[in-house]
């Protein structure tokens, strides 16, 4: 029944849909897991697992809750502590809320070695958190020995120390190791030898790797290699062999072909717990620790050994048991297949001392990570860890600590497990923070949800949240903080009330203002930037992210940066003084079609799907609106047909003047209009191509000009049987009907309606222009030559306006693209625009779904990826907010497909010098006190004495304030500051922007200039 569900319901899911895909959502509709451990760790596991959408997830958990569970566990509640519930039965009511069609259920016994583990064949995967190692591994052997396999997963954070390990038996299918989307190359040339070797078209990277299978199409001559696979041996990123093709069955390599990479299923095998522990296969995240994974090994192992032999684990900050423990993990490491030389007794000694605390963002790290292992036990898509990953976050702890005890040893709140951490000074700090963080979707919710856990912002301090979007169906499935009933709401408000219910103590204030240039003045100041000790990004635009990073620089404050891309994450650490910004690094510019390409000669479907929405925008969007400017310009209709009928040209008057002439009525023109539309697309452009280039057309230099990548089009003859071809029509129609305000029904979009108007339209015969097609792919839009206004156009202009009165009052509805709303018929046009058009240029045609993905440009997004990085964000903000040097902040990219994870010590800001013995960077501001009197002459003048160079131009946003060489510039420096100055009333300063004379005569970039008016 999920599954039937999940396809009915697809707006919950469809962000998730484009990560995993449909066979992997079935299989997850399908089937069951069982979670043990409901605390801090438990609960981000069973939250990202049930917003996933499987079958159902069953909760063990015999323990009741503590006032010490509030401080990592947000599911659970002041009263649940007072009444000592059962963890798993106070929060099953809350993940069952997070999707409908997830049965949760509770089992309160305790798991032990003498329980019978026959019931664990119910469920495809158990996780165990909390639990001795000795049952882990009893646990381990059962489920290697049921029939089938059960996947098992163990997980545990002991303070400062988060480990995972996973065992999906012998044989186990991944179907879809990256899970990326293969890409269709070009094809320049196969060599006849052994082996042949393939070429890419125009140097263009392959992207493959030696083992990797591709298969070819539209070869031609050496068409024997046309749907079949190869593995492929890479020569360079533009070349690669296949097998030996200098048989007869291979003909000479002519021309054209396309290969694509071929999803090939690769069976791995586990190792059983009670091996791994001796000989443990380790993942390596972070670039600075090495050395790091078999010593928290050995860690993770001691204190599973403390706790068998003693019964508890070290006591905190305890130094006695410390030593104990230490001299457990050197017996551990002793018995090990591969000894650690050099055991780091420093970060031995601190896990002992903080592990029994925990880090809630280290619990939302793992929380994620092991939720994505246990999906992949469900589905085969991705590949699984191999087989241990461990972090720690160690520099969290401070190194004062040993001198002051006190300040990390229980007080009996709901802060205990951090304060175990990072100690009494430390957890203050995060409760007076002032915090500004813009965003609340999914890195949103997820961060908010650490401060209530971190109890950020408690005391003197304040979080201030902002996000002008409403809360949409698709959000719930990974916005966890959002219900069915909050649809519609706005996102701020019902985020910061959410994250109350977690900890009522929070000072948050959550407001609905859209950060940029237009609330730059009025709400987010430079004042409300330097009131905050830290500012965090949920953003998901680059556009967005690039004004904070600006804003953030100018105003010297630190900015978290952070995002994600279905299992792809990133987390950035900008610092003032000390880290580079956001903008130091390019981002990979998205790859621009040339307009040639999209105009007459696409070659992939991506080309088509950028033509469609081209026309969507152009017919139903701009038309419309230049139709109601040219109207409310030129209100008198009688008067623009005498002027154009006298031969003067107006701006857009042809175009308005058809649209007048040919504006349907009724449902019927609506129809007509769309019928015409598909010949004009899908027919004459065809012949008018062809008329231009025939297929025999030859370049200069002899070759075909109907070589690949062109394709020569083909003209699609309108068939009324054609499902495509009918859904192109009524859409359009009802596009159409939209623009002009005409009513439709259902009963309008029937075939037999459709078809019987359809019937009756007159199509005329194709008769060949003389307008200029574009074949340099150099030449852009705005180059491109356009329609030439001929007396003849103009005359017919204007008697198309004289057809009309004085005036029309006529104003058309501009729609603004909509891909998420099914019903508005706008992801229609689109895929049948799309796929029309491929057919006429012969490219496979592709579902709507996939066109929908990449014409709305959807991000795809899951939990699972999003809990992960708003751990390690938070991980990060402490470090900050605690002025920790270069050395201990990591910046993070992560993509849980694979599963990598890399931790790297953040870029340091680069210097510029000016001169020896002084260089600037981009957080250095320069500052000028000015004067009533301040003259232009008395600025150039300071700015000699203060920076030791002479002002050779001054600039203010836009405006040019001073640069000698111009015109009557020279004449402007008796002249006040405040004159030349564009300010407003009781503006304290301005930001200038001044370059320098150099000691070598060169301009000399300095930093930004702020001049304080008095």
């Amino acid at each position: 029944m999920a599954a039937e569900q999940m396809e009915i319901d697809d707006s919950l899911y469809s962000r998730q849909r484009y990560v995993l895909g449909d066979t992997a959502m079935h299989r997850m509709a399908n089937s069951s897991i069982l979670i043990y451990g409901l605390g801090g760790l438990g609960i981000e596991i069973a939250k990202n697992i049930v917003l996933a959408g499987v079958k159902s997830v069953i909760l063990q958990d015999p323990k009741s809750t503590t006032v010490n569970d509030l401080g990592n566990q947000f599911f659970l509640r002041e009263s649940d502590a007072q009444l000592s519930k059962n963890r798993a039965e106070a929060s099953s009511q809350h993940l069952a809320e997070l999707n409908p069609y997830v049965s949760v259920v509770t089992i309160t016994e305790s798991l032990t070695e003498e329980t019978d583990l026959s019931y664990l064949r119910n469920y495809q995967c158990v996780i165990l958190t909390e639990s001795p190692l000795s049952l882990q591994i009893k646990v381990n052997i059962f489920c290697r020995s049921a029939l089938p396999p059960i996947k098992f997963i163990s997980s545990d954070v002991f303070g400062i120390l988060g480990s995972a390990f996973v065992d999906f038996g012998e044989n186990f299918d991944i179907f879809d190791p990256t899970g990326e989307e293969p890409k269709d190359i070009f094809v320049s040339d196969i060599t006849k030898a052994n082996p042949g070797v393939v070429s890419c078209l125009e140097n263009r990277f392959h992207g493959l790797e030696t083992g990797d299978v591709v298969t070819f199409r539209e070869v031609q001559g050496m068409t024997w290699v046309n749907g079949k696979q190869f593995t492929v041996q890479v020569l360079s990123p533009y070349t690669f062999s296949i097998c030996d093709t200098s048989g007869p069955e291979f003909a000479q390599y002519e021309d054209g072909g396309i290969f694509t990479q071929v999803k090939v299923p690769v069976a791995k095998n586990f190792v059983c717990l009670e091996k791994q522990i001796v000989e443990p296969s380790l993942l390596t995240p972070d670039l600075c620790k090495f050395d790091s994974p078999p010593v928290l090994h050995i860690s993770h192992l001691a204190l599973q050994k403390y706790r068998e032999q003693f019964n508890m684990l070290p006591r905190t900050w305890d130094d006695s048991d410390a030593a104990k423990f230490i001299d457990i993990a050197r017996d551990i490491n002793a018995s090990l297949k591969l000894k650690v030389q050099n055991l780091d007794e420093n970060l031995l000694q601190l896990v002992s001392r903080c592990c029994t605390g925990s880090l809630a963002p280290l619990c939302a790290v793992f929380g994620g990570v092991v939720a994505q292992e246990a999906l992949k036990a469900l589905t085969g898509k991705f590949t699984p860890l191999d087989q241990w990953l461990y972090l720690d976050a160690s520099e969290v702890v401070p190194q004062e600590g040993i001198i002051n005890i006190e300040q990390f040893l229980p007080r009996g709140d709901r802060y205990d497990l951090l304060r175990i951490c990072v100690g009494e000074a430390r957890c203050k700090t995060l409760s007076n923070t002032q915090l500004f963080m813009v965003g609340c979707g999914a890195i949103g919710c997820e961060m908010l949800k650490n401060y209530a856990l971190l109890g950020i912002s408690t005391g003197s301090g304040k979080i201030t949240i902002t996000d002008n979007d409403l809360i949409e169906k698709s959000n719930l499935n990974r916005q966890f903080l959002f219900r069915p009933h909050h649809i519609q709401k706005p996102k701020s408000t019902t985020a910061a009330q959410a994250a109350l219910d977690i900890n009522k103590d929070l000072k948050i204030e959550a407001q609905q203002h859209k950060v940029g240039p237009q609330t730059e003045e009025s709400v987010y100041t430079d004042a409300f930037f330097e009131h905050q000790d830290i500012i965090v990004n949920a953003l998901d635009n680059v556009e967005a992210r690039r004004y904070m990073d600006g804003r953030c620089v100018t105003n010297q404050r630190a900015l978290m940066e952070s995002g994600t891309m279905g299992t792809k994450g990133h987390v950035q650490v900008i610092v003032p003084h000390i880290t580079e910004s956001y903008t130091s690094q390019q981002d990979p510019r998205d790859e621009d079609f040339p307009y040639c390409t999209i105009k007459s000669f696409p070659a992939t479907l991506e080309h088509c799907i950028q033509w469609a929405r081209d026309k969507f925008e152009e017919c139903f969007v701009q038309n419309a609106q230049l139709f109601n400017k040219f109207m409310e310009v030129h209100p008198n209709i009688h008067q623009v047909a005498q002027q154009l009928l006298a031969g003067v040209s107006i701006d857009g008057a042809p175009k308005v003047g058809k649209m007048l002439v040919n504006r349907p009525t009724c449902w019927k023109d609506c129809i007509a209009l769309a019928r015409l539309r598909f010949e004009r697309y899908f027919h004459h452009k065809a012949q008018e191509l062809l008329h231009a280039f025939p297929l025999d057309r030859k370049l200069e230099d002899g070759a075909l000009f109907w070589a690949p990548p062109k394709r020569p089009p083909r003209p699609v003859r309108f068939d009324p049987e054609d499902e495509m071809h009918l859904l192109f029509v009524t859409t359009s129609a009802r596009l159409y009907a939209d623009v002009y305000g005409i009513k439709w029904s259902s009963q309008d979009l029937s075939r037999d309606v459709v078809l019987s108007i359809v019937s009756q339209v007159q199509v005329p015969e194709f008769k060949p222009s003389n307008k200029t097609i574009v074949t340099d792919e150099a030449v852009t839009k705005d180059e491109a030559p356009s329609q030439q206004l001929s007396v003849d156009v103009v005359e017919q202009a204007g008697q198309r306006f004289n057809q009309f009165g004085q005036t029309a009052n006529i104003v058309l509805n501009a729609l603004e693209f909509e891909k998420d709303d099914d019903s508005n018929g706008h992801i229609d046009f689109i895929t049948s625009t799309t796929n029309l058009r491929a057919q006429m240029y012969s490219i496979a045609i592709s579902d709507r779904f996939k066109i929908k993905k990449i014409a709305g440009r959807i991000v795809p997004a899951i939990a699972t990826t999003t809990a992960a990085v708003s751990g390690l964000v938070a991980l990060e903000m402490i470090k900050v907010l605690h002025r920790l040097p270069l050395e201990k902040l990591k910046n993070c990219f992560l993509n849980l497909a694979l599963p990598m994870i890399l931790l790297s010590e953040p870029g340091p800001v680069a210097k510029t010098v000016l001169r020896e013995g002084l260089s600037i960077t981009i957080w250095d501001k320069w500052e000028i006190k000015g004067a009533k009197d301040f003259t232009l002459q008395k600025f150039i003048d300071q700015c000699k004495v203060q920076f030791g160079f002479e002002a050779s131009s001054i600039v203010q946003g836009v405006k040019i304030i001073f640069m000698p060489f111009m015109p009557g510039h020279m004449k402007k420096l008796p002249m006040l500051m405040t004159t030349l100055l564009k300010s407003v009333p009781d503006q304290k300063y301005v930001d200038l922007v001044v370059s320098f004379d150099g000691d070598n005569g060169d301009d000399v970039p300095g930093p930004p200039v702020r001049y304080f008016f008095q």
